[in-house]
Order: C-alpha cells, then sequence, then structure tokens
C-alpha cells in the first residue's frame, strides 16, 4: 500500500529489527524518548519489542518511507499466550542480561523501578480481565519526524484487516498518552476501562491516565446446547 507520502506499509521482517528497537526506545515516553526515565536502551527496547519480534513477527507490520523504517504496528493474536511466554521465556533471559550490562547499578533506572513498585502496591496495576472478548493486543509507535502524515491510521487498518483473517475475536491495548486516545477513538476504538499510574509523578510532577481500548472484530461463538 502507497500514499502520497511514498510510503509503504507491509509484514515485519527480521531485518527491521534495529529500527522497530530504535523507535521503541525514541517514543517509550508518550512518543518522547524513555532516556527520561530509564538509561538502558538496549534493556528498554528488550521490553518493549522482544516477544512481537522474536517470537510473533507474523503478527507485525512496519511503514517504510523513502527506504527508511518510520513507524511499525507490533501485535500479539492471544494475550494469554504473550503473557505465559514474556514470564516464562522472556523475563528469565532479561533479568541476567540487564543485570550483566550494570542497568539496576544505575540510580535512575533504580529511582524507576522504585515507584514502579510502589505503583504496584498501590494497586494501580490491578485492570479487569479483557482477554476473553478482546484476546488480541497491539503495540503502535512512529518515529517522530513522520507523523501526523496518517501512518498510524494505516497500520492500525492494515493490523485490524489481518486479524480479521485470522479469526481473532477482538483486540485491546493499554495507553497512557491523551494524545493517543484520541487517535485511537477516532479509529473506532471504545474505552473499556480508565485509571491512574503514578510512577512518573516524580518527574512529570502528574499522575497519568491509563485507558485500556479494545475493538470486537467478531461476533462471540455462540454456545451449542446439548440437544435432549
Amino acid at each position: 500500500m502507497e500514499n502520497n507520502t511514498s510510503c509503504v506499509i507491509r509484514k515485519y521482517i527480521p531485518n527491521d529489527r534495529p529500527a522497530v528497537r530504535r523507535i521503541s526506545v525514541q517514543t517509550a515516553l508518550m512518543g518522547d524518548p524513555g532516556t527520561v526515565f530509564f538509561d538502558d536502551d538496549e534493556t528498554l527496547a528488550d521490553a518493549l519489542t522482544i516477544y512481537f519480534t522474536d517470537h510473533e513477527p507474523g503478527s507485525c507490520f512496519v511503514a517504510v518511507c523513502g527506504g527508511k523504517v518510520a513507524g511499525y504496528v507490533l501485535g500479539a493474536t492471544d494475550v494469554r499466550r504473550m503473557d505465559k511466554i514474556f514470564g516464562t521465556k522472556i523475563l528469565p533471559f532479561l533479568l541476567p542480561k540487564a543485570f550483566r550490562r550494570g542497568t539496576f547499578l544505575c540510580r535512575k533506572n533504580l529511582r524507576f523501578l522504585f515507584h514502579v513498585f510502589l505503583s504496584l502496591l498501590k494497586g494501580e496495576f490491578r485492570t479487569p480481565v479483557f482477554s476473553e472478548e478482546y484476546p488480541a493486543a497491539l503495540h503502535i509507535n512512529i518515529d517522530k519526524e513522520f507523523r501526523a502524515l496518517g501512518i498510524g491510521s494505516k497500520l492500525i487498518h492494515v493490523y485490524l484487516d489481518y486479524l480479521k483473517k485470522e479469526g481473532v475475536a477482538g483486540v485491546h491495548f493499554a495507553t497512557m498518552s491523551e494524545k493517543a486516545a484520541g487517535f485511537f477513538e477516532k479509529n473506532g476504538f471504545r474505552r473499556l476501562f480508565s485509571g491512574k499510574r503514578s510512577y512518573f509523578r516524580y518527574f512529570l510532577g502528574r499522575d497519568l491516565l491509563l485507558a485500556i481500548y479494545g475493538m470486537r472484530l467478531a461476533p462471540a461463538k455462540a454456545q451449542v446446547c446439548p440437544q435432549r
């Protein structure tokens, strides 16, 4: 697919991995660089992208503009499978790697993790489970220089078409960006849950809205009653 900006939306390929990781770090804080709160780009990129690029690359798409990866939508068709793989395969790999890199010796990183832990104790990570009706997930970001070109909407629509072809019933995801929330609503998603996150308050000076959005893609399977 092409548009007036000479951008093409296509399937993710392994050669896209460095660009996807770079964009994930450069957009980690509501579209701004993650270096504001975390001082290890390698570990941050691992946490944000490694499931998608290494365990479910077939559900990922990139926008390429002028030969450069300008953005991505990374997808998971089954959130429960993603969470299981993250807990059993990815986390046991990430933690030792981060220790070897000295990630937990950095004061900035420890401060961020401490505030995440406080947020966890306050129950801010307790949210309704939507994986039954909305089993898929997505993670989307656009490189700063390519924003406001309509790339995000094109990526979303390509991903939704992919999920429909795969027979996935629905998709849901969370965002802490109010600007992004408006974008998702314009693209047909509805808000399923609103909460807050306080772990960025120590340098932003405010809590952030957590909004979970979803979209149904196929009717729920009807239960078949046994014949008497």
